[in-house]
């Protein structure tokens, strides 16, 4: 059994005290919030010990591990004190605004030996999973477009909400860095790594933010393929348009919404197309998260800190690393260097 502090008091903290009191092999033991007040609340709420001062909660012998849930531009202080304490972290995504503040923080966990797992709780998905086993089984032959589409909408009152929304010292970046990067990260998990990639980003309709609410990108894949992004909080749909990656390749091709698939459709049969035609087939119309990020629901920050869980119990690596996290900020960070730059082709290592 794990014990569990949580750093940060608002919105997601309670997606990650729900996902953590569901765990048969986890336990609440504190949230940390800088106004007494909030972590009092929560702490009441959810049945655990409240603290307001960081180095109280770190210096805690009974907490096996701290999730990070503090604006995006603030988890590198947090882990980097969670580390030198000998806390195993989970963090939220994106792991830091920056490559550069992520390689810090994965270079302070390896330093004090402790886990560094990114949250990127959509890859659990059952139909994520299926995705994958196909690619890594090779039944799209040879892949040739790979392309991701969110076409999400926030309103004015959403970034006014903070202060620290869309601006790039906390938010980082705006509907690719905040929104965007669960299916980001899901297309380069499927498709493989880019190779390079030229990008345009703008702001139509949000007033007041330093970001983007639109954004488009070319992609060049290392395997070949070519594809696109599409990220924005400009698209208004009354219930939400779901988040998509699209994979086609000679021999198949598979388009994912959300949760669910619209297409499976492989020149060769395999024995598991019955079970996702039966099951994994589109069903849910309304986008996750798509229009009101509290409509998200835990199950897949469960299965993110089971995971987490299990591998520290069992001495192996978690599927999500703080190396795999970076990944799609890198990608993220590689649009916004080209659409600075007009577009210019920028090359990933």
């Amino acid at each position: 059994m794990q014990t569990f502090g949580i750093i940060g008091g608002g919105m997601i903290a309670n997606f990650h005290a729900q996902a953590i009191q569901a765990m048969s092999d986890g336990r609440l033991g504190a949230i940390y919030a800088r106004n007494p007040e909030k972590a009092n609340e929560l702490a009441q709420k959810y049945n655990c010990k409240a603290y307001s001062n960081l180095e109280e909660l770190l210096a805690d012998t009974s907490i096996d591990i701290v999730t990070i849930a503090t604006p995006s531009g603030a988890h590198l202080a947090p882990t980097i004190a969670a580390a030198k304490a000998g806390k195993h972290i989970i963090c939220e995504k994106p792991l830091e605004v920056t490559p550069e503040r992520i390689k810090q923080m994965i270079a302070v966990c390896a330093e004090h030996k402790v886990v560094l797992a990114a949250i990127f709780n959509r890859r659990f998905n059952p139909a994520v999973q299926a995705f994958k086993q196909a690619v890594d089984k090779g039944r799209f032959g040879k892949l040739t477009l790979c392309d991701a589409y969110i076409k999400w909408y926030r309103t004015q009152e959403y970034y006014d909400s903070g202060a620290w929304r869309g601006t790039w010292e906390l938010d980082g970046g705006g509907a690719l860095m905040n929104q965007s990067i669960h299916t980001i990260d899901q297309l380069i998990y499927l498709a493989g790594p880019i190779k390079r990639l030229s990008a345009s980003t703008t702001c139509l309709i949000h007033d007041g933010i330093e970001v983007e609410d639109t954004a488009v990108a070319i992609l060049e894949f290392e395997s070949g393929a070519r594809g696109v992004i599409q990220g924005a909080t400009s698209c208004w749909s009354s219930s939400g348009h779901p988040a998509e990656v699209h994979l086609c390749g000679s021999e198949g091709s598979v388009f994912m919404s959300d949760e669910s698939f619209r297409v499976w459709d492989f020149m060769n049969a395999s024995d598991e197309d019955h079970f996702i035609i039966n099951n994994l087939m589109e069903g849910n119309k309304q986008g996750l998260g798509a229009n009101d990020p509290s409509a998200i629901n835990f199950d897949g920050h469960l299965r993110n800190f089971e995971d987490v869980v299990e591998a520290i119990e069992n001495n192996r690596t978690p599927l999500i690393t703080g190396e795999e996290g970076l990944k799609a900020v890198e990608v993220i960070d590689a649009i916004y260097r080209s659409a600075k730059a007009d577009g210019a082709w920028i090359e990933l290592a």
